[in-house]
């Protein structure tokens, strides 16, 4: 029983040659795919996509998940469009038969208690996971700040209010330890049954500040100790955000990856969590 690596290439670099050399350089061969030479997964042409898949199948690669930006609007935009973008990016799923889909549960007006949201928040993703239901897709809610799913107890009431099979988890601690939330401690028991996914990306409470794994507040060594212990065999994203982080992207470049990659496979061995 082992884990599989994968990556957001496009934290490396956007051009695609340059994602899938780094990445081989560290043995990994997977891609959670979010964008090239600048642009996000939803709005790469058809023939862009062609020029992807043909790389990737000649360089011995494969997509782990769509690292989609669903769900990355202010819970007062309109849906309907994003509707349409959502289903673009189930049709490059399947294209890359990549069964997973990471989405986002919206943004929440600053200041404002998101609980006054719960409503509309849950009519949206219940339309979503409906559409995954019917194309045979999993969709991955990634706790973010400012969402609606940006602590603990609003992701587990996301996963009981959509109770599905296509709608899991992705679980990210840095993510939880800018919203104040301990991973491991706190978060974790709540929502272990649903964990599908894992990013990895490690934070300081002090300061939010993203670290490479293992240097921040994360939890990620008895995280994925725990882990291991109950049989977890996906995916292993690393996101590392090292150099700078925006609201749709991150970016680290190949050295700073490659630390990220480095720290992340140092714990694995300390904990005797096999990967490939």
């Amino acid at each position: 029983m082992m884990v599989t690596l994968t990556a957001f290439a496009d934290e490396i670099s956007p051009d695609l040659d340059e994602q899938l050399a780094t990445l081989a350089s560290e043995n990994i061969r997977y891609i959670e795919l979010r964008g090239v030479w600048g642009t996000n997964v939803a709005r790469l042409t058809d023939e862009e996509l062609d020029g992807i898949e043909s790389t990737l199948a000649e360089r011995g690669f494969r997509l782990s998940c769509v690292g989609s930006p669903i769900g990355k609007i202010g819970i007062s935009d309109d849906f309907e469009s994003h509707l349409s973008e959502f289903e673009r990016v189930v049709k490059v799923a399947k294209r890359f038969e990549a069964h997973h889909i990471r989405i986002f549960s919206f943004f929440i007006p600053e200041g404002e208690d998101p609980l006054q949201y719960r409503d509309e928040v849950m009519s949206r993703l219940k339309r979503l996971v409906a559409i995954a239901e019917h194309h045979n897709v999993v969709l991955l809610h990634e706790n973010e700040k400012h969402i609606y799913g940006d602590t603990a107890e609003r992701c587990l009431d996301i996963m009981e209010s959509c109770a599905s099979p296509h709608l899991r988890m992705t679980f990210d601690p840095a993510n939880f330890v800018q919203c104040g939330v301990r991973p491991y401690t706190t978060a974790y028991p709540l929502l272990a049954p649903y964990i599908e996914y894992i990013h990895i990306k490690d934070a300081r409470l002090a300061d939010g500040q993203v670290v490479p794994a293992g240097q921040g507040d994360g939890e990620v060594a008895p995280f994925l100790e725990r882990m291991h212990a109950a049989g977890y065999d996906g995916f292993l994203s690393i996101e590392p955000h090292l150099a700078s982080a925006g609201t749709f992207s991150g970016f680290s470049g190949p050295e700073l990856f490659k630390v990220a990659s480095r720290a992340l496979k140092t714990i694995l061995a300390d904990i005797s969590m096999p990967w490939r």
